[in-house]
């Protein structure tokens, strides 16, 4: 029997993200964590993915991962304090591509940059499931428009039992 635990990724802006994308961030990493599902972020000490990574940590036997872009040599570390397993790429932004590829089911986070952007259509050609949380409405409508197996949710607890049923399909 595999002992192989479910890997979340929880996408969004780094310094841009809002105050209303952190808060739900930090929810939905605690959330995650309490599922027993191991959260997967872009790493860094900004935005929605320090704050998921926070949320997370705070769950006993939780498990987070990040996946940050550049080499993580010496001084040049740029993680959040709440990883237990950082993955230096040094592959920039090509990273995003590992971030997606590596969740079996991804969740965009109020929304973002190209970055974030880049994510979503990676998860989409990539065939995981995207369930887009409390993203403006142009993102929303355009991401849906592109698949009708992408997902909207206005809260976190909407959002975990998406997360839940694309889990049960799969």
């Amino acid at each position: 029997m595999s002992k192989r635990r479910t890997v979340v990724g929880v996408m969004g802006a780094g310094e841009g993200a809002t105050a209303e994308a952190v808060a739900l961030a930090e929810e939905l990493g605690e959330c995650i964590s309490n599922r027993g599902w191991v959260l997967l972020t872009g790493g860094r000490p900004t935005g929605v993915m320090a704050a998921a990574s926070r949320g997370a940590a705070r769950v006993e036997g939780h498990l987070v991962v990040g996946v940050l872009p550049d080499e993580g040599n010496g001084d040049d570390r740029n993680d959040t304090a709440e990883l237990d397993l950082a993955l230096f790429t040094g592959m920039g932004k090509a990273r995003n591509v590992i971030n997606v590829l590596s969740a079996e089911v991804v969740v965009v986070c109020g929304g973002g940059g190209p970055g974030t952007a880049s994510e979503a259509a990676h998860a989409l050609n990539a065939g995981r499931p995207l369930i887009l949380l409390a993203v403006p409405p142009l993102w929303r409508d355009f991401f849906c428009s592109l698949s009708e197996a992408v997902e909207s949710a206005s809260d976190v607890e909407e959002c975990c039992r998406l997360i839940e049923a694309r889990l049960r399909k799969a």
